[in-house]
């Protein structure tokens, strides 16, 4: 483990918005965590990439920068592989080394940013396709009884953009994932889209590997690059309701896209209903809404932490209002109220 000689995390973030935080730590190697957990440390939080937090204002503690590197195949059997990745991977690199191995099942997660750590804690998903549907164990560090934990993929708790990673936030240091992997493509092709862009591609019989790519055209085309005009993704959640609400609500917007959520809810489209605000596309000073997809906060330039969370208060505000729904962020906020 090593300390850095700055304090600054406008490179540590894909808001790329100024902060600060008291001491900057890196963690690098396994055998390092004995040496961290016997730091004095106030407040500390483990960081992957950045792309799933707000820097709202400084933050008042100790950062550890997560650069734990390794990827294995731990077991195997004819039918499944079982994979562990430590948690400072690129998620996306991942994702592509997997395939190459010959694996499938996180094929539709591809060009998702951040790192492997950062996956379990929100339970990433796209295009059809969850973490929880592959992930077996995650290895933690419990700060709480300051010991090593092996979860097994059930006690963590994982829903919709959501863990016991997140609902007790700093409790655990994610160290590694075990994903169970299947050795013969089980293709999930029902999202909306995936099967047309695999067809405009020409390829009728894909492959794991078409896939991935089919997920990386559309997500290319439909959501801005964090490196050339900084975001996080998608900044808020889909809201799901009860069904009630839900047919009260067609009865005005009939065209609100929805999604049956197997029991008395459905998912309803947050993007859809940012738009309907008007504010796909909006600008505030350097804050905005980009205007290739309704749910991805920007920033142009210069805007600061606050600047992007002030603004995603009043599309909060103007969602509540006009349709009497709660739009709840996606990233964590770091902020003084």
């Amino acid at each position: 483990m090593k300390q850095l000689p700055t304090t600054k995390l406008k490179d540590h973030n894909s808001f790329s918005v100024a902060a600060n935080c008291q001491r900057l730590f890196v963690l690098e190697h396994l055998q390092d965590l004995a040496q961290l957990t016997q730091t004095p440390l106030h407040k500390p939080m483990m960081l992957g990439a950045g792309t799933n937090i707000l820097f709202a204002t400084d933050y008042p503690g100790d950062i550890i920068l997560n650069r734990l590197q390794g990827r294995q195949i731990i077991d195997a059997t004819d039918k499944h592989a079982y994979v562990r990745i430590q948690a400072g991977n690129n998620w996306h690199e991942s994702v592509i080394w997997i395939l190459e191995q010959g694996l499938s099942g996180i094929e539709n997660l591809a060009l998702i940013p951040g790192t492997v750590g950062a996956a379990p804690i929100q339970n990433i998903g796209a295009y059809g396709v969850e973490l929880s549907d592959t992930l077996e164990l995650v290895e933690a560090w419990d700060r709480k009884h300051m010991r090593a934990v092996m979860l097994k993929a059930n006690d963590c708790q994982l829903s919709y953009r959501d863990s016991i990673f997140r609902q007790q936030a700093d409790r655990f240091w994610i160290l590694n994932i075990t994903l169970k992997l299947s050795r013969k493509p089980r293709l999930r092709l029902g999202y909306s889209g995936l099967k047309q862009k695999l067809d405009s591609m020409g390829i009728a019989n894909p492959l794991p590997g078409d896939v991935a790519a089919a997920v990386c055209s559309l997500r290319r085309e439909k959501l801005p690059d964090p490196t050339l005009l900084p975001n996080v993704g998608s900044f808020f959640k889909n809201p799901i309701i009860d069904n009630t609400h839900l047919q009260q609500l067609l009865q005005n917007y009939p065209e609100l896209p929805h999604w049956g959520q197997g029991d008395a809810s459905s998912k309803i489209s947050a993007a859809w209903l940012i738009e309907k605000c008007g504010y796909k596309g909006y600008r505030k000073g350097a804050a905005g809404i980009s205007d290739q997809h309704a749910l991805i906060l920007v920033n142009h330039g210069s805007a600061s932490g606050i600047d992007l969370w002030k603004l995603a208060k009043e599309i909060q505000n103007a969602v509540q209002l006009e349709f009497k729904l709660s739009l709840q962020a996606e990233p964590r906020i770091i902020h003084s109220s």
